[in-house]
């Protein structure tokens, strides 16, 4: 294949002839691309768009406002008109002159950075049209008055999701990346687009969830999740995993660690450089870690309950048994620190002092400003997610994933899907990515108790969560604490994190935001020296005025938290050994549920 200027593929008759002939392997793969669709397994349509009564109030506000003040409707619309007639005049100009007067210094947008965007014509046009089409819907959006809040965060979120699904980048015939790499390669970038496209389909049972890393290039317990330690013991609900000792003495009160069952454990032991696991054995501590069951249909009526009684509280009696000891420090990450709290309430109720301190990784208790997912909880959609659930008998991984994903879907949807079904690419070998991709199923009872009972209704932080029968509320936590928040986190959002530990009960109170966001603000291991955190020990103040007057701190917050754990962890004692008598090694870490695959 040569080129005329280094970028334009130049077709010989002998590779027009092979690109011909890759195309019609195309349309055989798209056959079975429609066979593969045909059999998809069907599910609540309410989980894939709000109700129409969300955009019948929209379209009420809009021409309300638009019939009581028609000038400021006829200035929008002669707005975008005169801007779509310049986008059109410059690209005639442009067709007659050969030449392309330079933009007016928009703001980068890495999807149109292929030089074609600017040089040529055509796909200038496209773009700018877009890039006008995007702003005026933008703005009608904005211009929607009298409206709930509620209803306004979720119109202006859904017409995003329409703004960037519509972007020329999305489609192969205004996308100039991906038409140059199908004339270089003769068409195959196509056929291994498809290819990658049917395998993508085929692995979620006809749901299109793009694979964002190249599953080959890891293996847990292989490349990932490999540092030592051993099942020490398992019930229907986790496994416990003892990590061995790598320092001769060890503190004498232990730490349990209970991870989000959303996802899997060893995002806290990818790899042994940024393991935090690996990380708090160094430094001297025993360290159990809590690997979540990944269920299945059978396990449809499990509920909150079942998590805090057969994996907290058992873990933490176990692990007491293990150590010989009468306490432990608690950690609890994202959902599990939220359930930790829930646990707390409950000791504090029945008067288990167990639990000597606790912290929390990017744990909300306090639900009442929804965020980010504020379009996904509100009843239409928990309404279809309790009957997809009933079905199902579990929250299938697929619709966590997607709805993450769509939080940021320029990122993790459709830049991934144009790399790899649009360029023929491989995922990248990119172990975080690959946890990403590695989701475990909810049961039906539990996901229904989180998302009516906690993210709905705010009960932990309102009128009290009824569970196990007590009423339990955040202002019963009162063991000494501190919560690691991230500052860019949009699944845990800091200031909705300071509100809950606000409510906490406990004298002692640290409270961290670490830069960055849900994953990388804690998995950041000193050795990186990459991201910072802040502390202020006043939280009587709101959390602007916290944020406005805490001190920066350079790297990570690790060592902060060793030094405040090394207070409430005992003297030395020497380093224990995996298990006891009563407790038999079953099999080595990561052990065998954190393995199993979520249904589909």
């Amino acid at each position: 294949m040569t080129t005329s200027d280094g970028n334009t593929p130049e077709l010989t008759g002998e590779h027009f002839e092979q690109l011909k002939e890759n195309m019609a392997k195309v349309e055989q793969l798209s056959k079975r691309l429609v066979e593969l669709m045909a059999g998809k397994k069907p599910h609540t349509p309410a989980l894939d768009s709000p109700n129409q009564e969300l955009f019948a109030k929209a379209a009420t506000a809009y021409w309300t406002e638009a019939w009581q003040n028609p000038a400021k409707l006829l200035e929008q619309q002669l707005e975008f008109w005169g801007k779509s007639v310049m986008n059109f005049a410059e690209a005639q100009q442009a067709l007659l002159t050969g030449e392309v007067e330079e933009g007016e210094g928009a703001p980068k947008d890495r999807r149109f950075a292929n030089p074609l965007w600017e040089t040529n014509p055509y796909f200038r046009f496209v773009k700018q049209q877009y890039q006008t089409n995007a702003a005026a819907l933008a703005q009608a959006v904005a211009s929607v008055e009298d409206l709930p809040d509620k209803d306004r965060k979720r119109l202006k979120y859904f017409s995003q999701q329409i703004i960037d699904l519509m972007a020329p980048t999305n489609f192969l015939g205004t996308n100039p990346d991906a038409l140059e790499r199908a004339v270089e390669t003769e068409g195959r970038s196509l056929l291994q687009g498809l290819e990658n496209l049917i395998r993508d389909l085929e692995a979620n049972g006809g749901e299109l969830v793009v694979k964002l890393a190249d599953e080959s290039a890891f293996e847990v317990g292989g490349n990932i999740a490999t540092t030592p330690g051993d099942v020490v013991y398992r019930n229907r609900m986790m496994e416990l995993i003892q990590y061995k000792p790598v320092t001769e003495t060890v503190y004498e009160t232990p730490i349990v660690l209970f991870p989000p069952w959303i996802n899997k454990f060893y995002i806290l032991d990818l790899k042994a450089q940024n393991s935090f696991i690996k990380w708090v054995t160094e430094q001297g501590y025993t360290i159990f870690v809590v690997s979540w069951i990944n269920p299945d249909a059978s396990y449809a009526d499990v509920g909150m309950e079942d998590y805090v009684q057969d994996g907290f509280l058992t873990a933490i009696d176990e692990v007491k048994k293990i150590c010989k000891v009468k306490q432990v420090n608690a950690v609890g990450y994202c959902i599990a620190g939220t359930t930790l709290s829930l646990t707390l309430s409950l000791m504090k109720q029945t008067g288990d002092k167990s639990v000597k301190s606790a912290t929390f990784f990017t744990a909300l208790t306090d639900f009442s400003d929804q965020g980010e997912f504020t379009p996904f909880l509100q009843d239409d959609f928990i309404d279809g997610i309790e009957d997809q659930v009933d079905k199902d008998g579990v929250l299938r991984s697929w619709i966590m994933a997607r709805t993450f994903s769509y939080l940021r879907s320029n990122d993790l949807v459709y830049s991934p899907a144009i790399r790899s079904y649009m360029l023929g690419e491989t995922p990248p070998a990119f172990d975080l990515l690959y946890w990403n991709g590695d989701g475990a199923n909810l049961p039906g009872k539990m996901a229904k108790q989180y998302l009516r009972g906690l993210c709905q209704r705010n009960q932990f932080a309102g009128e009290g969560f009824d569970l196990m029968g007590h009423t339990l509320h955040v202002r019963d936590v009162d063991v000494p604490l501190m919560a690691i928040t991230c500052e860019t986190d949009h699944i845990a959002a800091w200031k909705d994190c300071y509100r809950g530990v606000q409510q906490m009960g406990s004298k002692s109170k640290t409270f961290v935001v670490s830069e960055s966001g849900h994953i990388a603000g804690i998995v950041n291991p000193p050795s990186k020296k990459k991201y910072g955190h802040y502390t202020n020990p006043d939280l009587k103040l709101d959390a602007d005025a916290w944020m406005a007057e805490a001190d920066f701190n350079e790297g990570s917050w690790w060592p902060m938290w060793d030094a405040w754990m090394q207070k409430r962890s005992g003297k030395q004692v020497p380093a224990r050994d995996t298990g006891d008598s009563d407790h038999p090694r079953l099999c080595p870490a990561p052990g065998t549920y954190v393995v199993a695959k979520a249904s589909r």
